[in-house]
């Protein structure tokens, strides 16, 4: 309800009132009057209606403009006091973000710390779950091997067992039934007794000779047989000692070589190191050929520098030097900084990656051969073969192939392969520093295997694998054997294979040459000649008598390691249809 309305209801107030008050102070007035005074009372009423209309819009003007000027007032006061609160806020909310920006800025360096440590507690718990589970895959593969050999040792101990029982069995009947020939041929001894009596002296009889004449004649015929056999196996015994000579000569030599090579050996002897240009060769040299001589001294080996385009060669009869001159001066060429000081550090980084890279190959072999529990020094010393040759074999690679054939010998025979491998790897440990101790290299290997305390069967195998007949164990008996397989085998040492072949095709060609061979065979290498023969040509006398005059033949007309087994083989066949 407006301010308008208020009063004019308070004004019909007033006017009611009045009425009511002149209504009762005069009752008696006539109707003129009342009715003169009523319009009296209405005009005064409008009037007062238009004065108090009036009056009340002069006070709503007035409220309005009062109210107006409030609004504006409460309104201006309300946006300073707006503005001032928009302000401190903004303050507030920058503060606040702020030290939020701070505190996220922390938790996320914090957050990140804690993910580092926890990734590397969580690598080094992985490394060591995988260095874990590597170690018991291997004792598990080990387990599994023993388990395997330990079975196959008890059944080949149960099969021995059955087998000595049945040899026991046989040689008990074997042993009755010598009993009895051994009566028989008293009684027949006797027989011969009475009858070589009775024939002496029909002899004397016929011939006119008494015993003791008779038996000088004989003796005199023997001895000139035996003189002639005698002469023939001195000729021979000569003719294979100067064959056996002079391959030791050649060993020797070749061993000789092999360890102290001269110029002649130059080929095997150089590695060429190839360079970007020949603008190089000059910062090799170096400044009145400081470097070069830096490099020789620090390395032992030959830096030759000539008009090959674009490469450089390092001259060394030591083949592990020249390997370790080799990696550094790759290294130098490929940073371009070449001084005194940088090819010393050069070198001994050299040098160290070559301890890594020795350790490396040794364990490989080792794992290769199926050998465990060596000693890092053997491990070290057997990386070193890497680099050592002999005849053009390259000895880790030989050794390698003597410890797998030894272990499978070993496994055939009954012995443990564990041990035969182990020994077949060993067998030339010496060859690895040779070169730098004085005596041969089973010897040293003997002092080494000594040193890292190696089994007896080992250093026997090392000690006798080239004298097999004076050794302990079976061992040693095993690995010369693998020792001799792995060398034989052809293209394994320094010969070609085209002269092997001459060799094989020579030697089936002198067997059948002979009359009444039919084929003939050259197996193992060229060491036995196996010839078959027509059996309605040759009997079986003339087949040994055969047999010795191909290798006669041979002996003359060859030259060949070692010796050559004449075997030769005639077989009867009677076939017959039944139809």
């Amino acid at each position: 309800m407006g301010l308008t309305e208020v009063l004019l209801i308070v004004l019909l107030v007033l006017l009611s009132g009045g009425l009511i008050v002149l209504l009762r102070r005069g009752p008696a007035a006539s109707p003129a009057a009342g009715e003169e005074l009523r319009r009296a009372a209405e005009e005064e009423a409008r009037r007062v209606v238009e004065e108090a209309k009036r009056e009340a819009r002069e006070v709503l003007e007035a409220a309005r403009a009062e109210v107006r000027e409030l609004k504006a007032e409460a309104e201006a006061e309300a946006k300073a006091r707006l503005a001032e609160i928009e302000a401190r806020l903004k303050e507030e909310r920058a503060r606040i973000e702020a030290e939020l920006e701070k505190e996220r800025v922390r938790l996320a360096e914090e957050a990140t710390r804690e993910r580092e440590r926890l990734l590397a507690e969580l690598e080094r718990e992985r490394a060591e779950l995988e260095k874990e589970r590597r170690r018991l895959e291997a004792a598990w593969e080990d387990l599994r091997r023993e388990r395997e050999e330990l079975k196959k040792l008890d059944e080949r101990l149960v099969r021995r067992g059955e087998q000595l029982d049945a040899r026991a069995a046989r040689l008990d009947e074997l042993e009755e039934k010598l009993s009895a020939k051994e009566e028989e041929l008293k009684a027949w001894e006797e027989h011969l007794k009475e009858k070589e009596r009775e024939i002496e002296l029909k002899l004397e009889e016929v011939a006119g000779l008494t015993r003791e004449e008779a038996t000088k004649r004989l003796f005199e015929k023997l001895e000139a047989e035996l003189e002639e056999e005698r002469a023939l196996k001195v000729k021979a015994a000569m003719e294979k000692a100067r064959l056996e000579a002079k391959k030791k000569a050649a060993e020797i030599l070749a061993q000789a070589i092999q360890r102290q090579a001269s110029e002649v050996a130059s080929q095997l002897a150089v590695s060429v190191v190839p360079i970007p240009s020949d603008a190089m060769k000059g910062r090799i040299i170096g400044r009145e050929g400081r470097n070069i001589r830096a490099f020789e001294a620090l390395t032992g080996v030959d830096l030759i520098i000539d008009d090959t385009p674009e490469a450089v060669i390092l001259s060394s009869f030591n083949p592990l030097r020249r390997e370790i001159a080799r990696m550094a001066l790759e290294e130098l060429v490929a940073d371009g900084r070449i001084n005194p000081t940088r090819i010393e550090e050069v070198v001994e980084k050299a040098k160290e990656e070559m301890k890594h890279f020795l350790y490396e190959r040794g364990e490989e072999a080792a794992l290769e051969a199926g050998v465990v529990g060596l000693k890092p020094g053997l491990i070290q010393l057997l990386g070193r073969l890497h680099f050592r040759t002999s005849y053009g074999q390259n000895v880790l690679a030989h050794s390698i192939q003597v410890a797998h054939v030894a272990g499978i010998l070993a496994a055939e025979l009954g012995y443990d392969p564990a041990i035969a491998r182990r020994a077949g790897l060993l067998h030339d440990i010496g060859k690895s520093v040779d070169r730098e101790i004085e005596g041969s290299h089973v010897e040293i290997g003997l002092q080494l295997a000594k040193r890292f305390g190696e089994g007896k069967e080992v250093l026997d195998a090392i000690a006798h694998h080239h004298d097999p007949e004076n050794a302990e164990t079976p061992y040693a008996v095993l690995v010369a054997a693998a020792d001799a397989v792995s060398a034989a085998r052809p293209g394994a040492r320094r010969e070609s294979l085209e002269e092997y072949i001459k060799r094989l095709e020579q030697l089936e060609k002198i067997a059948t040459s002979f009359p009444g061979v039919e084929q003939a065979f050259a197996v193992q290498a060229g060491r036995e000649v196996r010839v078959i023969v027509e059996p309605n040509r040759v009997t079986d006398q003339k087949a040994a008598l055969l047999a010795r005059e191909i290798a006669r033949r041979i002996e003359r007309d060859m030259e060949y390691p070692g010796e050559v087994q004449v075997t030769v083989v005639r077989e009867t066949r009677a076939v017959e249809h039944a139809r």
